[in-house]
C-alpha cells in the first residue's frame, strides 16, 4: 500500500483536496494508510486525494484487477493541477455502486472538467474502481 503521503503537521492538518470540509489528517489519509474505505463514496473522494498527491500505488491497488492498468505513471501527469472536487450523486447496493463527480483541474493553465460515472464494486468488504464514462456521452473516462 502507498505510504507517501505529506509528512509536514501543516499538510495533514489542511483541508482534504476531495472537498469533505475535514481536515486530511481526519478524512482519506486513514484510507491512504490502509483502512478500508467504508463506501464507494469514501473510496472515490480518497482516489480523487490520491491523484492531487501523486500517490499511484493506492490507485492500482484500489482498482479492480479486470480493469486495473499495469502502471500508472502519474509523473506524466505533473503538469495537471487538480482544483476541485464535487459529488453530485451517490447510489449504492449490496456490492455495486456509482458515483457521479465532477473534477476540476487546470492542465497547461486551461482550466478543465472532468465529469465521470465511476462505478464500482465491492468484493469481501473492500470497494473497487470498476471504470468510468462521461454521463454526457457515455464514453470511457478511466484513467
Amino acid at each position: 500500500m502507498a505510504k507517501k503521503h505529506p509528512s509536514s503537521k501543516k499538510a495533514l492538518d489542511a483541508l482534504c483536496p476531495c472537498e469533505s470540509g475535514k481536515s486530511y489528517k481526519t478524512c482519506c489519509e486513514p484510507y491512504h494508510l490502509g483502512l478500508l474505505a467504508p463506501t464507494a463514496e469514501v473510496l472515490m473522494r480518497s482516489r480523487y486525494t490520491a491523484y492531487t498527491l501523486g500517490l499511484a500505488p493506492y490507485l492500482l491497488q484500489t482498482w479492480h484487477p479486470d480493469t486495473r492498468p499495469l502502471t500508472l505513471n502519474l509523473s506524466e501527469d505533473q503538469a495537471i493541477k487538480w482544483l476541485g472536487l464535487q459529488v453530485k450523486q451517490a447510489t449504492t447496493s449490496e456490492t455495486t455502486a456509482t458515483v457521479n463527480f465532477i473534477a476540476r483541474y487546470k492542465v497547461g493553465g486551461k482550466a478543465e472538467r472532468l465529469h465521470e460515472l465511476s462505478q464500482f464494486v465491492r468484493i469481501e468488504n473492500a470497494w473497487y474502481y470498476l471504470h468510468g464514462t462521461d454521463p454526457r456521452t457515455d464514453s470511457d473516462t478511466s484513467y
